[in-house]
């Protein structure tokens, strides 16, 4: 089973959920395959109606969907902040997934894609862009979205609020120059 997907697997009973169980993460010639250009990734936001309605803001990084439950949504005006919680990380198939998910299962209630696009890394440091796996690591990822509602640069920061390790800050940034 695959390490990345252990958590997201555990806690789902596939013959009961419509979700994706997702599949082996082989790494492919065009995902190792070095190019000048940066390769356009894929990023979804699901509007999930669980318990709470939230949007669940997922991005493309090292062949699985990194995840965040944002519950006021995403930032759609420069400067405004967002909380969002990271979550387990889901497979690549769960960009496509709308569904409900039955009541007695993890996650239970409706889930639609309200946008989706793709998105370019744009995080650098010393004129160079930074890997999404180390942003991710260090906290802190700055991404150009190219969506149908979501459109322009964004940045997710790890905070330090409290004693949790999954809170982080999603927002809308200003345009580099």
């Amino acid at each position: 089973m695959s390490i990345k997907l252990r958590l997201y697997r555990k806690k789902r009973d596939f013959a009961k959920t419509p979700e994706p169980y997702g599949k082996t993460m082989a790494k492919t010639k065009a995902a190792t395959k070095k190019t000048s250009k940066p390769k356009a990734l894929i990023f979804v936001v699901q509007k999930h109606d669980a318990t709470r309605l939230h949007y669940d803001v997922r991005l493309e990084i090292g062949n699985v969907l990194v995840s965040w439950a944002v519950p006021k949504g995403p930032p759609r005006k420069t400067g405004v902040k967002r909380l969002a919680i990271m979550t387990e990380d889901h497979p690549m198939e769960y960009g496509t997934f709308e569904g409900i998910i039955p009541e007695g299962e993890y996650g239970a209630g409706t889930v639609e894609i309200w946008d989706s696009g793709t998105f370019y890394n744009i995080k650098e440091k010393d004129g160079k862009i930074v890997p999404l796996k180390t942003c991710l690591k260090e906290g802190q990822i700055e991404v150009y979205l190219e969506g149908t509602k979501l459109k322009g640069p964004y940045a997710l920061v790890k905070t330090s609020f409290g004693d949790k390790d999954n809170q982080w800050l999603m927002l809308k940034t200003k345009a580099k120059k």
